[in-house]
């Protein structure tokens, strides 16, 4: 019998020491700034569920990544100036219209309307991927 109780009492400890040790939660330090690889597949992505039409974009250009200020602050996150002619919910186009795109972390976080002197000095590129997306 002593041996059945010992074993059930190094069960009994084991399974005390178990339920008091608890995992620290892991921290995740992440770098905001890191740059983005793939931002024109991530912008395709998002597109396609943020157009109402995403087929049929005219006119599409794109610069490459650039680390910027958040305009208003002293906040740097990797922006690209986006440029496309899309149409509205009535199927008609609105207009070629500048946007940007900031990431976080490497991943698409924002798209918004671009102020007028943040893109005036993009290098533009085309964008034919844009152009040729499908719902």
């Amino acid at each position: 019998m002593a041996g059945a109780t010992r074993f059930a009492c190094v069960i009994f400890l084991t399974a005390l020491a178990c339920s008091c040790a608890q995992e620290q939660p892991a921290v995740v330090t992440t770098e905001p700034n890191i740059a983005p690889v793939d931002y024109k597949a991530q912008i395709l992505a998002y597109l396609r569920t943020y157009l109402n039409d995403p087929t049929g974009v005219r006119g599409a250009a794109i610069a490459e990544p650039e680390l910027r200020n958040i305009p208003g602050t002293s906040v740097q996150r990797y922006m690209v100036c986006l440029r496309f002619n899309a149409k509205n919910t009535g199927g008609k186009y609105e207009g070629s219209r500048d946007r940007m795109v900031a990431f976080l972390a490497g991943r698409l976080d924002t798209l918004v309307a671009a102020p007028k002197e943040q893109c005036a000095n993009a290098n533009w590129q085309p964008f034919p991927e844009l152009e040729k997306l499908k719902r």
